[in-house]
């Protein structure tokens, strides 16, 4: 994987119960800067799906049945937010608090929820875009941003007026290579489009391209104050969005790397996903 020291041009590519641990002893990963995992407890939640953060550091989490938890920053169980028709989860988007995004990709629909998971809207994204969408994520401004698979087009959507207020299309960036899309998501005023093939697209607030950073081979990405992470190899790998600085943090010792489906990284506590279920670590 080349280094993010420079980037590359768009054209060319370079619950269930909740059961606290007793008494942990530390973990400790192998990083730059010796980076602690202590194990707080395990959340039991079978098949945990698409999740996400919020700016106080609780935890949103699909389960098995598409049904969306919450909870608290050291994993004990606050809500529980159970569709009325079932529906796919592909992504969930919990960043601005007040607001909570989860997006139905086998529905093409979009569920608006507030802090306390009680629905707000839904929207059924088949009539007002002709194309499939294939990731979605919420902006700051409650506006939503949606990747048009169908017509390459990255397409701003307002779901008080209903209306589709802009439209990058990405068949230039994209030239003849073909795009795996996967993950979408605005952070800092930018928003950061994963193509699994080449790299992650990042444009600004408006839409419009800015740079392609050469992160190849990812489902997903991670925001921590003014980082980007992202799991790859075994361990979380730290990219600083202005220094361009990167570092590496191995996952806490004894755990199966092969074994490990996402992570997040909050300031305080971090959440690694298996099968089982999601392990909440506290770190520095």
């Amino acid at each position: 994987m080349p280094s993010a020291a420079s980037t590359a041009p768009a054209s060319k590519q370079v619950v269930s119960p909740v059961q606290p641990v007793p008494a942990p002893a530390p973990v400790v990963g192998v990083a730059s800067a010796g980076t602690p995992w202590k194990l707080l407890r395990d959340i039991k939640l079978p098949t945990p799906g698409a999740a996400s953060l919020d700016r106080r550091g609780a935890l949103y989490v699909a389960d098995a049945d598409n049904n969306l938890r919450q909870f608290g920053p050291e994993g004990l169980l606050l809500n529980t937010y159970a569709p009325a028709q079932p529906g796919h989860a592909a992504q969930v988007e919990a960043w601005n608090v007040t607001t909570t995004l989860v997006f139905n990709d086998d529905r093409q629909q979009l569920v608006l929820l507030d802090r306390f998971l009680a629905p707000i809207a839904e929207v059924r994204l088949a009539d007002y875009v002709d194309g499939t969408i294939r990731a979605a994520t919420l902006a700051p401004d409650n506006r939503i941003w949606l990747l048009d698979e169908s017509n390459l087009v990255l397409r701003q959507f307002d779901p008080n007026s209903l209306r589709l207020l802009q439209n990058t299309p990405l068949d230039l960036l994209i030239g003849r290579s073909r795009p795996d899309f996967r993950f979408l998501r605005q952070y800092q005023n930018n928003l950061y489009l994963v193509d699994r093939s080449t790299g992650i697209y990042v444009f600004d607030n408006f839409g419009s391209y800015k740079k392609k950073l050469p992160f190849t081979g990812l489902s997903m990405i991670g925001f921590r104050g003014d980082e980007l992470y992202y799991l790859d190899a075994g361990a979380l790998h730290f990219f600083n969005l202005y220094t361009l600085a990167e570092r590496r943090v191995a996952l806490p010792a004894g755990l199966d790397p092969a074994a490990v489906r996402q992570v997040l990284v909050g300031e305080t506590y971090a959440y690694i996903f298996t099968a089982a279920g999601v392990a909440v670590y506290q770190v520095q």
